[in-house]
């Protein structure tokens, strides 16, 4: 079967994915997340995406970021995952396969999603159980982008300056936005998106990127049970 092409293009956000084998952990240790942290930022500036969101969980990572290049970020998690896979395995003393297969992402609809998803990431701890709030949890990009934490990894996106007119005042707004949770209708929207590999807009902003891309992007099929258990956690 052959391989569902990745939607890229420079200068427009995507919502990345990416999953450990099986499902299983590829964080064992604080200093596991801090040297992910660092190769991430380091692949990062190396081949030109600017990140604005994320979060690192036990077993997957999502990432927010504006690539420059059409293959930046291949190229980037390719780098990340030589050197983190490495320092896995021999920390560890294990071999084989770390990461499910290729990363999973959407184009986003900045001026309407972006936001949106940064929320979508930074409240997956709670979501999943973990923290009562997204600040107590210290491996995502909450902190920077609602309390001012500084965090080198991030880049600031236009629609996230727009927030405000200063740091505090952005800050502020930005926390407003996690005043309620997001709706199951949003949710989905990200999820299956991303699972589907389509955009994450209307039907309008999926026509202007067709027309950019100059081929159709296929839609998110029907099969399997989009309520069940297993089908949501393919897509948390």
């Amino acid at each position: 079967m052959a391989r569902r092409p990745r939607h890229v293009i420079p200068g427009q956000a995507i919502h990345l994915i990416q999953r450990g084998n099986n499902r299983q952990a590829v964080f064992f240790a604080n200093a596991d997340y801090r040297l992910y942290h660092e190769v991430l930022e380091d692949a990062a500036l190396r081949y030109g995406c600017a990140i604005h969101a994320y979060v690192f969980m036990t077993n997957h990572v999502h990432l927010l970021l504006t690539p420059s290049t059409h293959d930046g970020p291949s190229r980037v998690m390719q780098s990340v995952g030589r050197r983190y896979v490495r320092h896995v395995n021999t920390s560890y003393r294990r071999t084989g396969t770390l990461w499910e297969g290729r990363f999973k992402s959407a184009i986003v609809d900045s001026e309407r999603y972006l936001l949106t998803c940064s929320r979508y990431i930074e409240a997956n701890p709670v979501r999943a159980g973990m923290v009562d709030s997204p600040e107590r949890y210290p491996w995502s990009s909450y902190r920077h982008n609602a309390q001012g934490q500084r965090d080198s990894l991030l880049q600031m996106h236009s629609v996230q300056q727009r927030l405000g007119a200063d740091s505090r005042s952005r800050h502020d707004a930005y926390r407003r936005l996690f005043g309620s949770a997001l709706g199951r209708a949003e949710l989905e929207r990200i999820r299956f998106a991303t699972q589907a590999g389509t955009v994450i807009g209307n039907d309008r902003f999926r026509r202007q990127i067709e027309k950019a891309l100059e081929y159709r992007i296929q839609p998110f099929g029907h099969g399997g049970d989009r309520r069940s258990t297993s089908f949501r956690d393919q897509v948390l």
